[in-house]
């Protein structure tokens, strides 16, 4: 592979110059990719840069994956508005159950080097004492979340700080020679290069990639909005969120997470349909793609409701609708807001646009959720 097809997609590279130098060296060189478990799935958007370290693990160099069990017990502050919730070491210790086997569809998890950060973060006071010693409060506060919150006057918990400390030396600890993450880990990367010179070493050079959207089709995909495909969803449930995504996200989705190119000339629904077969395919085996597709078309081609919707038991008349969408396996209240606010939550034909509303049901009502769901609701 020629080093600068490595380059495809990055948004920026730091240092690009030094980078291509170690490539064309034939340095084998040791490529991180660090992950928190801050919950069961990962999704597609997990799979932009899991697909880059598969790019430099098929080059040759090494892969090493980074299980944040200790950070995801901190939490990382990007893009958050305020402080959020530690999670236990139970929480992560269930998150982490199928972490490698997802990952593992995409790199070569027996070739790679897989550590998990509480090995260097987990028993050591002197060395976060040393760590903290290496990096100041300002440049810390620096970061573009922080300043937000300071002038807004909202709180900053010091764990928050220590966390770009904390990824950073997983840089020393792994020796790193490259960071592969998405833009909205900028400031974490570059820290990691401040921190490996802090303590005598080379630094790292930083790969940062495009982020993508996800099915809302505004906000980047993740977990705690509810609005991702996760990689152990059903064959239907993907190939049915895909082919619900936003036409606009079709280039972007054939560019960043498959190999197969956007068809010209196709009809977005036509390519969508390519798309979700190839993904599909790409996750769950040969001919996963084709079958949830012909069950898609079974069931939604013409546009009404599928013959064979399941039936959905209450023990009240009377119900708020996140409730009924939370009973209907909606995977988080967040997401089930923003179902029934961008106009996707149907009962009795009728769109609901309140999702504070508590809806008064009759028994045979149909529930509808998006263009994909539908539930026969019955009263008990």
């Amino acid at each position: 592979m020629k080093p600068s097809s490595l380059f495809a997609d990055a948004e920026e590279i730091a240092d690009k110059a030094h980078l291509e130098a170690a490539l064309a060296s034939g340095k084998k060189l040791r490529v991180k990719f660090g992950i928190d478990p801050t919950a069961p799935d990962l999704h597609l958007g997990h799979t932009v840069p899991l697909r880059k370290l598969r790019a430099f693990q098929d080059a040759g160099h090494q892969a090493v994956l980074i299980i944040g069990d200790f950070t995801a017990m901190i939490g990382d502050p990007t893009g958050k508005s305020v402080t959020r919730p530690t999670l236990t070491k139970d929480e992560v210790a269930a998150n982490l159950e199928t972490y490698l086997a997802q990952a593992g569809r995409v790199v070569d998890i027996s070739k790679a080097e897989i550590r998990r950060n509480s090995e260097w973060l987990g028993e050591s006071l002197p060395r976060l004492i040393e760590l903290m010693s290496k990096v100041t409060v300002q440049q810390v506060l620096h970061r573009g979340d922080f300043k937000k919150r300071i002038a807004e006057d909202a709180d900053i918990s010091m764990l928050e700080i220590l966390y770009p400390l904390m990824q950073g030396y997983d840089s020393v600890a792994v020796k790193a020679d490259v960071e592969l993450g998405g833009t909205d880990q900028t400031f974490n990367m570059l820290m990691g290069r401040r921190v490996q010179r802090a303590f005598g070493m080379d630094e790292q050079d930083v790969m940062m990639l495009p982020l993508i959207e996800g099915t809302d089709g505004e906000k980047k995909m993740s977990k705690s909005l509810g609005n991702y495909i996760a990689l152990n969803d059903a064959p239907d449930d993907m190939f049915g969120k895909i082919m619900s995504a936003p036409d606009a996200l079709m280039p972007k989705y054939f560019a960043l997470l498959t190999d197969v190119a956007m068809p010209e000339g196709a009809s977005p629904r036509d390519a969508k349909a390519l798309l979700a077969r190839t993904l599909t395919t790409m996750y769950h085996g040969a001919g996963a793609g084709e079958r949830a597709e012909a069950d898609f078309i079974r069931k939604f081609s013409k546009g009404g409701l599928p013959t064979d919707m399941p039936d959905l038991y209450l023990t009240e008349a009377e119900v708020p609708i996140i409730a009924l969408l939370m009973l209907a396996e909606v995977k988080s209240k967040a997401e089930a807001r923003r179902l029934v606010e961008q106009g996707g939550v149907k009962i009795a034909g009728a769109a609901q646009a309140n999702p504070d509303a508590t809806i008064a049901i009759t028994d045979g009502d149909v529930l509808q959720i998006g263009k994909l769901k539908a539930f026969r609701l019955k009263i008990k």
